[in-house]
């Protein structure tokens, strides 16, 4: 069955990931339709699909020859398009992070059950060969993991540039929201409590946050820090034209140290790890593009009889921890975290 889609913003992932995960994938969707807030790039990615460039996200949701929406960038409008989607009965993968509030989240989680369309979550280091191959390694030889340290070290806008200015709060939280899954789907347990602090700093005058931190533990609420612990970390400190600062010593991107051994990830492919036997490395370049083994769960996702939910659920749990990490700073404590 070859899905008819509208596309909601181009964000950074256009080029490299969805591109030409939607080509290649041809054979299951077909672009009808592109929103985006620079009508240049709409009618230049329009032209180079055979789609239209529309003006509007409810006129994209409304359109009767759309049977799904994605929503590629966190653009002014947030959570509007989803919403729309579900007025519409078009089923939604969402590549952008959301910046709502609690109450706010609760109300899109809600309409969106209610509604009964499917939804995803991009969430692409879950999908990441490197990270199936991880889980496949804890399950075999490494055993449970106890401590993980996932960092993520981004560049800092470009001084002078507004718009770039504006993103990289939205950038900031994707970021957080997918780490704190991804420690999540490692362990295969939700976190109990989180404790988190945000760094900011004064940029002409500006203020900026630069650096979000966070520790997830995985423990009994009645035992704190005898399972698993989670040290999360998120920093764009480093300006955008400082290119071989950026570059220096980078971190792996996620290190876990279980029952049986220690392993090293470096997205999207790369395991190297270590037991009682020395060292191991693997190399898992085969495997497919993460943007389309991603599509491919969506395309299969609308196409069953069974309706997905997981990702819904475990979105707005993402988000909800990440929104508690900032509750956590701001008054100085750790912060429990209930089942739901």
């Amino acid at each position: 069955m070859r899905l008819r889609v509208g596309l909601i913003g181009l964000g950074d992932g256009w080029q490299n990931r969805h591109a030409p995960a939607l080509r290649a994938l041809a054979d299951r969707f077909e672009v009808r339709a592109i929103c985006e807030q620079v009508a240049h790039r709409a009618a230049l990615i329009a032209a180079d699909f055979d789609a239209a460039a529309v003006d509007g996200y409810r006129t994209l949701c409304s359109r009767e020859d759309i049977d799904a929406v994605l929503i590629l960038a966190p653009q002014w409008y947030g959570a509007l398009p989803i919403l729309a989607a579900c007025e519409s009965g078009k089923a939604v993968y969402c590549a952008a992070g959301l910046d709502l509030d609690p109450e706010e989240a609760q109300a899109v989680k809600r309409r969106v059950e209610e509604s009964g369309i499917a939804f995803m979550a991009e969430f692409p280091r879950r999908y990441a060969s490197a990270t199936l191959r991880l889980r496949e390694l804890i399950a075999t030889r490494l055993g449970r993991p106890r401590i993980l340290f996932c960092h993520q070290r981004s560049p800092a806008p470009l001084l002078g540039n507004h718009i770039a200015q504006r993103e990289p709060h939205h950038a900031a939280l994707r970021d957080l929201v997918e780490l704190v899954d991804w420690c999540s789907y490692v362990v295969d347990l939700p976190p109990t409590a989180v404790t988190g602090l945000v760094h900011r700093s004064h940029i002409d005058s500006r203020v900026e946050e630069d650096y979000h931190m966070m520790s997830l533990d995985f423990s009994d609420p009645a035992a704190p820090g005898t399972g698993a612990v989670a040290q999360i970390s998120c920093g764009r400190y480093i300006p955008a034209e400082w290119h071989e600062a950026i570059s220096y010593r980078p971190l792996a991107a996620l290190q876990a140290s279980c029952a049986n051994g220690i392993a090293f990830i470096d997205l999207p492919s790369t395991v190297v790890w270590f037991d009682e036997a020395g060292r191991h490395q693997e190399s898992l370049d085969s495997e497919r593009p993460v943007g389309e083994q991603m599509l491919t769960q969506f395309h299969r996702a609308i196409t069953s009889l069974v309706r997905k939910t997981s990702d819904l659920e475990d979105a707005y749990r993402a988000l909800t921890i990440v929104q508690q990490a900032r509750r956590s700073h701001a008054e100085g404590r750790r912060i429990p975290l209930g089942p739901s």
